[in-house]
C-alpha cells in the first residue's frame, strides 16, 4: 500500500475552495478531511464537528499552548487551527487527507509535515471573485471589500504551492483536483501553469 499523503488546498475567499473540496470528497470517498477548529461564529447552514469545530478563544489558545495544532492562522479577526492528532490518525489509517486552509497554514504544514502536496485555486478574474462573494450572501459589503483586498496578497503566494488550478469552469476544476490527487500530473504544476496563466495572474495581481 502506498504511503498516505496530505493534500493542502488553499484559495482566496470566494474562489470556490469549499465547494470544490466538498464535491471532491463526494467523488473520492476514500479521501478524508481533517475538520478545523475555529473561533468564528457558526453560520446557519453549518454543523459543529462537520464544517468546523466551533470553540471560544480561551479554548483555542489553550490548545495552541499545548501544541495540539499542526497549523493556526488568524483570518479576518477569527482564529483557525488543524489538530495534529487528527492528521496523524488519518494518515496512520492509510487514507490520503485533504486540508482546506489558507496560505499561512499551508506554509506551517509544509514546515512540519512530510509528503505534503499543495494546491492553490485561482478565480478566473477579480470581477468573478467579487460577484461570488456577493452572491453567497454571507458577508456585508465592508467585509467583502476587505476580502477582495486580502485576495491580492493571498494570490501573490501562489508560487509557494505545487499545483495551480483555475476555477472558471467548476467541473473542469474538480477534474483537475482529482487528477492531482490520483496522479500529481506535471501539466498542472505551478511552474507550468504560471506560464499558461500568465495573463490571468498579471491581471489578478495588478
Amino acid at each position: 500500500m502506498n504511503k498516505a499523503k496530505l493534500f493542502v488546498i488553499s484559495a482566496p475567499s470566494g474562489a470556490g475552495k469549499t465547494s470544490l473540496v466538498k464535491a471532491l470528497m463526494e467523488r473520492m470517498p476514500e479521501l478524508r478531511v481533517a475538520v478545523s477548529h475555529t473561533t468564528r461564529k457558526k453560520r446557519p447552514d453549518e454543523v459543529d464537528g462537520v464544517n468546523y469545530h466551533f470553540v471560544d478563544e480561551k479554548s483555542f489558545h489553550e490548545m495552541k499552548k499545548s501544541h495540539r495544532f499542526i497549523e493556526t492562522a488568524r483570518i479576518f479577526g477569527n482564529l483557525y487551527g488543524t489538530s495534529q492528532a487528527e492528521v496523524d490518525r488519518i494518515l496512520a489509517s492509510g487514507h490520503n487527507i485533504v486540508l482546506e486552509i489558507d496560505w499561512q497554514g499551508a506554509a506551517q504544514v509544509r514546515s512540519h509535515q512530510d509528503d505534503v502536496v499543495s494546491v492553490f485555486i485561482l478565480p478566473p478574474s477579480m470581477d468573478t471573485l467579487r460577484r461570488r462573494l456577493v452572491d453567497r450572501g454571507q458577508d456585508d459589503m465592508e467585509t467583502i471589500s476587505a476580502r477582495l483586498n486580502a485576495a491580492i496578497d493571498e494570490i501573490a503566494h501562489y508560487r509557494d504551492f505545487d499545483y495551480l488550478v483555475v476555477n472558471d469552469d467548476f467541473g473542469a476544476a474538480l477534474d483537475a483536483l482529482e487528477r492531482i490527487i490520483r496522479d500529481e500530473p506535471a501539466d498542472l504544476s505551478t511552474g507550468r501553469q504560471a506560464r499558461v496563466q500568465a495573463p490571468l495572474l498579471a491581471d489578478l495581481l495588478s
